[in-house]
């Protein structure tokens, strides 16, 4: 049977009514109202861990919210799954492409289809895609493999997908995260003209202030999980958005904080790198850190945060610059981590700095296995001073384990930050380079973990702290620099800082 492509009937509005999503004891959505109105295109702001995507994911049917509804055309609508979402006109552009690179243009539209043919007649679809694209308000080459597309290219091609799929209203996640502003400004000044014609309404989560206030008609902002604030885009400023995003100014959390800066331990000029797509650069001109202080990076997941944490650790070559570690080059080998007293606890360390299946007195030891007591490299492994190790380290760190001999991956995550932060701050440390080290930990092990870091930081240790928790970096840190597009964008002391003002750069709106 022949298909015609399902071109757009004209845009349908979507209403989320008093959405709350639970996992458990935790609520990732507080009775949210949102209504996106026909043809209209409708940004929706917050911080990472709002509940941006789990809204939208409620929407489309990959979750089902525990409480509340969904009006879609203004009937009531029951999405199952996203094939039910899409029966119902709903589509969604993910922030990640889902094209097969090594198929066409043409052919990554085709087999998008619930109907797509075994044997597909290629003289009557090509007609058939043709038709369509003379009705869109742009074009993609769809003769070529998508891995030969400029990704502007690809995220138009992921747009037409959903129109030619019958999509009426249009989930953007992030669209122009790996897009340069050219390209982010063609692509949806498309989409924009294309809610102007009736022919969809669109939800785009963001974090841009400027793509909000260029080209959506209505913002909502989610903070915590629940919604702070909506309206027309005209009606509000960048310092309103800002100020909903970020919340009230949170009074400084008085924490002993001794008197201990010092010298300069780390030190980045001109540190350039690519990023994870490949297609920008992290360029971070310059940043210091001094012994004694806690220097908190603040940003919006996907501005180079990651690629600076992987650039520190040796994971990231340089393009360019250089990064200096007590005023001597430094590449991250272990040998010069050891020498110059550098220690990490990276993002998710069950992955990144621990070996899952190994016991946590092994990884406890990954510091000490082939040194002697003196210091000295030996060729035999102590296993009594292994286990005394793991035993006192736990003791000290409060690590909740059945046994030193257990594999790691059997502890909590709150374990797993316990041990490796234990493990990293024995011994003598000048610098500790952290990343999110609380994410997704419960109230007790987030207090432990923030508390041996600013314990370091008493003791004299330069700290640098990446994390995308804006109340941690506020608690933290003693300085507070924003990244934004791959790029140190603004610096304040935290103890005078503004939060509206933090949001504002993170929003890539100076």
């Amino acid at each position: 049977m022949s298909h015609e492509p399902a071109l757009s009937t004209g845009a349908i509005g979507v209403e989320a009514v008093s959405m709350t999503k639970r996992f458990g004891d935790f609520t990732a959505l507080d009775e949210v109202t949102l209504n996106v109105r026909p043809g209209t295109f409708h940004a929706l702001l917050g911080e990472n861990g709002a509940g941006k995507s789990t809204l939208v994911k409620c929407i489309m049917g990959f979750y089902h919210a525990t409480e509340g509804g969904l009006l879609v055309d203004g009937h009531e609508a029951f999405v199952r799954d996203p094939v039910d979402a899409q029966k119902l006109g709903l589509g969604m552009v993910y922030q990640h492409f889902t094209l097969v690179p090594a198929l066409t243009g043409a052919e990554n539209l085709l087999i998008s289809r619930a109907d797509a043919p075994g044997v597909i007649n290629w003289r009557a679809e090509n007609a058939r895609l043709e038709a369509f694209l003379d009705k869109m308000p742009f074009r993609v080459p769809l003769d070529r493999p998508t891995s030969r597309l400029a990704a502007g290219e690809k995220q138009k091609l992921e747009i037409l997908k959903q129109l030619y799929l019958g999509s009426r209203f249009l989930i953007l996640d992030e669209p122009t995260s790996v897009l340069t502003p050219a390209e982010a400004d063609e692509v949806l000044g498309h989409v924009r003209a294309l809610c102007e014609a009736g022919e969809i309404s669109v939800l785009m989560i963001t974090h841009k202030f400027r793509e909000v206030t260029q080209f959506a008609d209505d913002v909502s902002v989610l903070r915590r999980g629940k919604l702070t604030g909506s309206g027309p885009v005209s009606d509000l400023s960048h310092d309103d958005m800002a100020q909903m995003m970020m919340g009230h100014q949170p009074e400084r959390k008085e924490i002993n904080r001794t008197q201990t800066k010092g010298d300069t331990v780390l030190s980045l000029r001109g540190a350039r790198a690519s990023d994870r797509s490949g297609l920008k650069s992290i360029d971070i001109e310059a940043l210091d850190v001094a012994a004694g202080e806690i220097l908190g990076i603040a940003g919006v997941s996907g501005n180079g945060q990651t690629e600076l944490m992987e650039m520190l650790t040796g994971q990231r070559r340089l393009l360019g610059g250089e990064i200096r570690v007590k005023d001597q080059p430094y590449g991250a080998s272990r040998a010069e981590a050891t020498a110059l007293k550098v220690r990490y606890l990276p993002e998710e360390p069950l992955q990144n700095a621990c070996a899952s299946r190994m016991s946590v007195a092994e990884n406890l030891a990954f510091r000490l296995f082939d040194h002697g007591a003196d210091g000295r490299p030996k060729l035999w492994k102590n296993t009594r001073q292994i286990l005394d190790n793991a035993k006192a380290r736990i003791a000290e760190f409060n690590v909740k384990t059945t046994s030193p001999h257990s594999p790691i991956a059997a502890l909590s995550g709150g374990n797993v930050q316990r041990a490796v932060l234990a493990r990293e701050l024995t011994g003598d440390v000048d610098l500790l380079i952290v990343a999110n080290p609380c994410f997704g930990l419960d109230f007790a092990a987030v207090a432990a973990i923030r508390g041996r870091i600013l314990e370091a930081r008493n003791k004299g240790v330069a700290v640098l702290l990446i994390s995308e928790d804006l109340d941690e970096i506020l608690e933290l840190s003693d300085r507070i620099v924003v990244m934004s597009e791959g790029r140190i964008a603004f610096e304040t002391a935290a103890a005078t800082a503004d939060t509206a003002e933090i949001g504002t750069y993170m929003a890539g709106h100076a």
